[in-house]
């Protein structure tokens, strides 16, 4: 039995760290949901900074308590930043989430999300099917969306814990925070949640803001049950996807 792990203390304790910090998070952010996931960190409490160039983009991190890349919107001079980003951040000590979106789909998304790896993510967030690619499972991917539900990704989730060394947020109807062999499941929020874009984007982001202030473990488990507890929330006063958009922002701030 899976349990609605969204009210549990420990997360709302992370939050409360956020609020009180209001941390600068650097964020590598894609074009279609760049501006609704800065919204959404202003909204949990956090400061985002969308920062993409290689010109600045290590000197930027070097100033942010957390990085979030996200390739959603590939081409050459974003991933120029990402990499430039990631290696200051591993260089710092610096803790940074991954958002492999859409691998699998293509070998450029796969070759960018190896050469990222390479410079040890702290925390992955990504669907089942990104999952199963990054764990060398083909066959769950079409486009940026999940054929796959995400217990049927958890074994997946733990060797791909096992090989980088990062705690694997596994986000889905239900979502699992993975590290090595342990898996907690994480129950609620709300289907609404498939019918906009930029969920997935937006608790990214907030394990990067719950990164600034916790260890990857509970910083995942704090942003997921954040997104969780939040679609809930938005569900309830909402007439449909468009609403719902909106209705999780205000649920963000609460």
């Amino acid at each position: 039995m899976v349990e609605d792990r969204s009210s549990d203390a420990a997360w709302l304790a992370v939050r409360a760290r956020v609020r009180a910090a209001t941390p600068l998070v650097h964020n590598i952010a894609n074009h279609v949901t760049m501006n609704v996931t800065a919204n959404a960190l202003l909204a949990f409490g956090a400061s985002p900074a969308m920062v993409h160039a290689p010109e600045e983009a290590a000197e930027f991190a070097a100033l942010a308590r957390a990085l979030v890349i996200n390739i959603g919107t590939l081409d050459a001079t974003f991933v120029a930043g990402m990499e430039k980003a990631a290696a200051r951040a591993q260089a710092l000590g610096l803790p940074w989430t991954l958002d492999p979106v859409g691998v699998g789909a293509t070998a450029y998304r796969t070759e960018v999300c190896a050469r990222l790896l390479a410079f040890r993510p702290s925390v992955i967030r990504a669907n089942a099917g990104e999952v199963l690619a990054l764990a060398g499972q083909a066959g769950g991917q079409r486009g940026v969306d999940s054929l796959a539900a995400s217990e049927a990704a958890v074994d997946a989730a733990r060797r791909l814990s096992a090989a980088t060394g990062a705690v694997v947020a596994l986000t889905g109807a239900v979502d699992y925070v993975v590290l090595g062999e342990e898996a907690t499941a994480i129950a609620g929020g709300d289907p609404l949640s498939q019918r906009v874009t930029g969920t997935g984007c937006i608790a990214t982001a907030l394990v990067g803001a719950c990164l600034a202030v916790a260890e990857p473990g509970p910083a995942a488990h704090a942003a997921l049950s954040a997104m969780k507890a939040a679609a809930a929330g938005a569900a309830r006063r909402s007439a449909g996807p468009g609403s719902f958009a909106v209705a999780l922002i205000d649920a963000l701030a609460e």
